[in-house]
């Protein structure tokens, strides 16, 4: 049993009967025509109007899709539970190709059609499940490659005009186009794994099943990142879609392709932005920023450093909040406000075996503490 992924695909049955009745329709009204005595009736179809004169926008989105399609591709998977599709993009002439982890996870086999038809297997060459990332592989004499091009994903801004491209009706019907706008930088979702992906990417632009892995593209073709998901709660493309920004593809597809895998730094502990209850409470100024640590993990790097976690908790018109933890307000000499900000700092400044320098604040005096990052468990 084929799934698709994302979300479910809902309506295409439907929308296969209206197909079926219609051209049912059709035909008996042909028959009619030109069965009454033996005699032929040829009538004349309804008039068209002026011939359209595409726009200047219309002629540039359709020339970058005539472009970049030749980079895309639809994945076919097959695994023990059945199979599914998702998409792709071609990254080097070597036959490497980018996709979310989630769309060729147990996958058994794994086959890649290019937009020219061309159909061939691939092999999985490396996982990141933390990042939804992974790197597929085929014979590179076997296709046309054609790499992309990616943006720098810190330039994205909201507002921004971008097009996705990728196979929500799988293999039959692949390579679709949708466009829309940035809705949103700097977003977060957490993964199966419980760890977040930061820095996504918002888009309003249609992202359906069966786009999993497939390119967001701006106005001049170039990859500003990967489609992983969608909120929605029609289950289909009519929420809002997240991309992973291509500077972290960037980033973990090489050592994908090398080691197969991608090790992210690890603090070991859970934190959450100070709200101004906590604030209020521990009788800091308004201005006052930072991450309040709520939980130090076992034996991890900021246990052996001796942060420390929350110890109890207050109630609020907004509910409980836990208090009495350190609150890191720095890290590297770099202020930190938010608990997206200090994931995103580890991930894109730090590898494990770096030393990182926190400045924390704890029982009103401030100091700074140094910890050795260790690679997630």
């Amino acid at each position: 049993m084929k799934k698709q992924l994302l979300t479910p695909l809902v309506g295409v049955l439907a929308i296969v009967l209206a197909i079926t009745l219609a051209v049912g329709a059709l035909g008996i009204g042909w028959v009619a025509a030109q069965g009454g005595n033996n005699t032929t009736t040829t009538l004349e179809p309804l008039p068209a109007g002026a011939t359209y004169t595409a726009s200047e926008s219309e002629l540039r989105l359709a020339s970058v899709y005539n472009e970049v399609i030749r980079s895309v591709v639809t994945i076919t998977t097959a695994t023990r539970m059945g199979g599914g599709t998702g998409s792709g993009f071609v990254i080097d002439t070597d036959g490497h190709i980018v996709t979310n982890n989630h769309v060729v996870e147990g996958a058994a086999i794994i086959q890649v059609t290019f937009y020219d038809d061309t159909i061939v297997e691939a092999e999985l060459v490396g996982t990141d499940p933390d990042a939804d990332l992974a790197v597929i592989r085929v014979d590179p004499s076997a296709a046309e490659l054609r790499p992309v091009t990616f943006a720098d994903s810190r330039q994205v801004f909201i507002g921004q005009s971008v097009m996705a491209i990728g196979s929500p009706f799988g293999e039959q019907q692949a390579f679709t186009l949708t466009t829309g706008v940035v809705s949103g930088i700097d977003r977060s979702l957490q993964t199966q794994s419980r760890y977040s992906i930061p820095e996504l990417i918002q888009t309003d632009a249609a992202i359906n099943p069966g786009n999993s892995g497939g390119p967001l593209f701006d106005m001049a073709g170039n990859v500003i990142g990967v489609n992983t998901a969608i909120l929605s709660r029609s289950g289909t493309g009519s929420g809002v879609g997240f991309a992973i920004p291509s500077n972290t593809v960037r980033r973990i597809v090489p050592y994908l392709i090398e080691f197969g895998r991608y090790e992210h730094s690890w603090l070991g502990i859970s934190g959450m932005t100070l709200m101004p209850a906590q604030r209020s409470f521990m009788e800091l100024p308004d201005s006052f920023r930072g991450v309040m640590v709520t939980l130090v993990s076992g034996q991890g790097p900021a246990a052996q450093a001796g942060l420390r976690g929350t110890n109890r908790a207050i109630n609020t018109p907004l509910g409980t909040l836990p208090i009495g933890g350190d609150i890191i307000t720095a890290i590297n000499g770099e202020p930190i406000a938010r608990m997206d900000q200090l994931i995103s700092y580890l991930e894109d400044k730090t590898l494990p075996g770096d030393t990182i320098t926190l400045t924390v604040w704890r029982n009103g005096q401030t100091f700074d503490v140094d910890v050795t990052l260790a690679a997630r468990p």
